[in-house]
């Protein structure tokens, strides 16, 4: 949901790649990343079609599976950004490829003639913000000293597209120095190698209907998305909900079994009344009392969903001053 580029780029190239291994062989030539074509025979139509299409299929499945979990960055920055984000990485690493295989040639003497296809550049360019932006919460701990994060099975990816040819080293290496560049603006790359607006709106009205997806409807938001708070994993995210929707059955038999609403005089009065340090002593008067707080219906539509009363979630959001998890807190201990 929220990310139609993702989507095209790990559907379309996977598709092709598949039907250029089992059913159209003799097809592959024009899918291959030739060097030697590109330089001598000028065939620069080679640079587009070989770094677009993997001609492996595991290199396929594990760039499948990193596109799947980079597809933050476009629910985060919006599908123009990050598809300029992928064009700049994309002709920054191809530039680079060039460059790195004269440097290995003119000091190492190494010759090579073709690079591993696919669109590999920009995804490991990908593992810069990924890297910078993206918060490491730790899952487990493997012997009590190794660490697992939400983040290891990403980089574990990384390393077997990594290890999976023999020249990818160039790719991996000429993607991050483009996710550098472009990641870090230097030079004002990001200025200059951007998606127009009026390509982006093209592709809007005529592919982004195709790719684009429902939002979840079976289950219950949980405020996961585009954001720069820590992102949870889903099997953690899971758990917690379990957790909390168990919580709340326990406090709605709880309250079945005392009868009536939930006194929100006495659990929040020092929530509604901060402000005021002698309120023990004196009720304020209908001068000092201050407005109402404007709640969000999306807040109310979440905590119902978790089981609550529409008349205790706003009760409850409008005492935290709109805070949804203090809301729930309260919503849950009470």
């Amino acid at each position: 949901d929220k990310a139609p580029l993702s989507k095209s780029l790990l559907l379309v190239p996977s598709a092709i790649s598949i039907l250029l291994t089992l059913l159209f062989q003799h097809y592959q030539k024009f899918f291959a990343y030739n060097l030697q074509a590109i330089k001598e025979d000028f065939q620069i139509w080679r640079i587009v079609c070989g770094r677009t299409i993997c001609l492996d299929l595991k290199d396929t499945f594990c760039s499948s599976l990193l596109i799947y979990n980079f597809r933050i960055f476009e629910r985060r920055y919006g599908s123009r950004k990050f598809s300029s984000f992928l064009l700049g990485a994309w002709m920054l690493s191809a530039l680079f490829d060039l460059l790195l295989v004269e440097i290995s040639e003119y000091i190492f003497g190494i010759t090579i003639n073709s690079l591993p296809s696919g669109f590999l550049g920009p995804v490991f360019a990908l593992f810069v913000p990924f890297y910078s932006s993206i918060p490491r919460v730790q899952v487990t701990q493997v012997l009590g000293h190794f660490s697992i994060t939400n983040k290891t099975l990403v980089y574990i990816l990384g390393l077997q597209l990594l290890t999976s040819g023999s020249y990818i080293w160039i790719l991996a290496l000429s993607g991050l120095v483009s996710g550098i560049c472009y990641n870090s603006s230097i030079l004002k790359v990001h200025r200059i190698l951007c998606v127009p607006s009026w390509v982006a709106k093209i592709f809007s009205w005529t592919l982004e209907p195709i790719f684009s997806s429902a939002e979840p409807t079976n289950e219950v938001r949980v405020g996961m998305g585009a954001t720069v708070d820590i992102q949870r994993q889903q099997r953690m995210e899971l758990l917690d909900r379990q957790i909390m929707m168990s919580q709340v059955a326990q406090m709605r038999r709880q309250r079945q079994q005392q009868g009536g609403m939930i006194n929100w005089n006495r659990l929040f009065p020092p929530l509604r009344h901060r402000h005021n340090a002698n309120y023990q002593d004196h009720r304020p008067s209908e001068q000092d009392t201050p407005p109402p707080t404007e709640v969000s219906e999306e807040q109310v539509a979440r905590l119902m969903e978790m089981g609550f009363s529409r008349g205790d979630a706003l009760e409850a959001l409008r005492a935290s001053n709109n805070d949804l998890n203090v809301a729930t807190n309260f919503l849950l201990q009470h």
